[in-house]
């Protein structure tokens, strides 16, 4: 008799896990965007299918990996159906600000649906839309019942989108028809100029009044505990936060030691402001960081940490970020490829200067296994390799929890040799808790961009521009949610699983590779399969050594 996983036609769970990955991805890049309502309402279908299969799909399931893959894809379903719910409950809050612009959204998707062209009845739209726009200018906030500034920023991200939206209708429209140039030609000109009118007009009305445009998008506590439960995670933000900040306190008192080691008494941000001139000369950089790469690899190597294949040795590159882009990302990057902060020659004097202090060699130090090897490079080198169909329960919970986890393995077996490279890795420690504290606040609404750039020039010792450079990448929309507090809650999740692990028998090399090979997950998960315990469709218990605050 065929199994549910034959009669839905698939060899094996991990090809089913595949074929939805995959079936989404074609669904989602067939869709208007974003703010489709019909592309939601498509993917919404897929979930639906999902979510009816997988009961059966688990009842028959055995072996723990498939049974691991199957919780792991029913939590995946949950999440997207939340995560569509939620962007139609964004859009229905931006929808009074962007008048006209759902039928705009619809050329696009009947252009995608294959339709005939409507050429005088689409022009019609566009010159409604022009005239909606207007008038929504011309009211902003003038009864007093402005939206919030995140509200305004997201729509004017939205007028963007859909400006993109009805460049690629025009130009695939009109290119063959030239009934729908001579219509539309005038409105669509005049709806693009209208569009960026608008978006500038929503962006004004929500600059903060410190000038520096970070507003981003909090989406509140409930939100934050759902996701942290499909992370597997059963704590609240609250005792998330606690933990930070005490382990923010054990970092301060390590720095002060360093500083009396330095013959600084106990004054930490001489420590630090000692630290950042510790930088070489323009053009040294690249050979600093090749240099710590291979000084991580054979400590690694000869510690017996963790085996390094000879391709995953050698096999990475170096990239240099352009002054543009140290704006919002001011210090390393990584992966396969390292992408490297340091002054460019287009930049002005002052952020010259700032840009050699906030990539000092102590920081670099710290850094560069985190990205390289064994940090994120081993990572993608093996989640290339193997079980590749889980890069669909990606979570940066597994992602940078490794990376930061290796920051503090070799902190505790003495990688940093001098007090300034204590320092400098208690530096990112630090940053690391404070990424904890003020995201997670930030998405509560306990805290504002202001603010959050302050405990990081205050509490952290950042440069006043790399503290708004890091609020401005947590918060421009790049990086969902949890991502910033995912480091050290992750690091803590990993070392607590290593702990059990070694108490079980296992030997560094043995663990660190095995954990590598399952490949992403919420951590949780990995202890399941690591340790052989139950593969069960249960809110997870694990706490990972952190209780819950009262």
């Amino acid at each position: 008799m065929a199994t549910e996983l034959q009669r839905l036609g698939f060899a094996s769970v991990g090809e089913a896990v595949g074929w939805f990955d995959q079936d989404w991805q074609d669904l989602d890049r067939q869709g208007g965007g974003r703010w489709s309502a019909w592309g939601r309402v498509r993917l919404a279908e897929l979930l639906d299918r999902w979510q009816d299969w997988l009961p059966g799909l688990l009842a028959e399931a055995d072996a723990p990996d498939d049974r691991a893959d199957l919780v792991l894809l029913s939590g995946t379903v949950a999440a997207r159906l939340r995560g569509l719910a939620l962007e139609a409950q964004q859009w229905t809050e931006m929808a009074p600000l962007l008048p006209g612009l759902a039928p705009i959204i619809g050329l696009q998707d009947s252009r995608r649906r294959h339709e005939p062209a409507d050429p005088a009845g689409d022009a019609r739209l566009l010159s409604d839309a022009v005239a909606a726009l207007a008038t929504a200018r011309a009211t902003l906030g003038g009864d007093g019942s402005r939206p919030a500034p995140h509200v305004l920023h997201r729509a004017a991200g939205a007028a963007e989108s859909v400006s993109e939206a009805l460049r690629s209708w025009y130009d695939f429209r009109a290119g063959y028809d030239p009934e729908t140039a001579w219509w539309a030609a005038k409105p669509h000109e005049q709806l693009q100029a209208a569009l960026t009118a608008h978006a500038e007009a929503l962006r004004r009305a929500a600059e903060p009044a410190s000038g520096h445009g970070i507003v981003g998008d909090p989406v509140g506590r409930d939100e934050l505990v759902r996701q942290l439960g499909y992370a597997m995670i059963p704590l609240s933000p609250e005792a998330l936060i606690a933990a930070a900040d005490r382990e923010m306190e054990w970092c301060l008192a390590e720095m002060a030691r360093a500083a009396s080691e330095m013959g600084l008494g106990d004054d930490r941000r001489a420590a630090l402001e000692r630290v950042k001139g510790l930088h070489g000369p323009p053009g040294s950089q690249p050979g600093l960081i090749r240099d710590l790469a291979f000084e991580a690899i054979e400590t690694v190597e000869e510690s017996d940490l963790l085996a390094v294949p000879p391709v995953a040795r050698d096999a990475w590159l170096m990239e240099m970020m352009t002054a543009e882009e140290q704006k919002a990302n001011p210090f390393f990057l990584g992966g396969d490829t390292i992408r490297v902060s340091y002054p460019t020659s287009g930049m002005d004097h002052g952020a010259k200067l700032m840009s050699l202090r906030a990539n000092n060699q102590p920081f670099a130090r710290a850094t560069v296994h985190h990205e390289l090897v064994p940090g994120h490079h081993m990572q993608a080198y093996y989640a290339r390799r193997t079980r590749p169909y889980r890069r669909l329960f990606y979570n940066p919970f597994w992602t940078e929890g490794w990376a930061l986890h290796w920051e503090m393995l070799l902190w505790d077996r003495g990688f940093a040799t001098t007090p300034a490279e204590r320092v400098g890795m208690l530096f990112w420690r630090s940053h690391r808790c404070a990424r904890v504290a003020f995201s997670l606040r930030f998405h509560m609404g306990l805290m504002g961009a202001d603010e959050c750039i302050a405990m990081l020039v205050d509490e952290v010792g950042h440069e006043p521009s790399t503290a708004e450079a890091e609020v401005r990448r947590s918060f421009r929309g790049d990086y969902p949610p949890l991502y910033q507090c995912a480091y050290l809650v992750g690091a803590w999740q990993v070392q607590a699983l290593r702990r059990e692990a070694l108490a079980a028998g296992w030997v560094d090399r043995a663990f660190h590779d095995a954990f590598l090979r399952g490949n992403s997950m919420p951590v949780a998960m990995a202890r399941r399969l690591l340790l052989g315990l139950p593969i069960e469709d249960a809110p997870e218990q694990w706490r990972f050594g952190i209780e819950e605050t009262q």
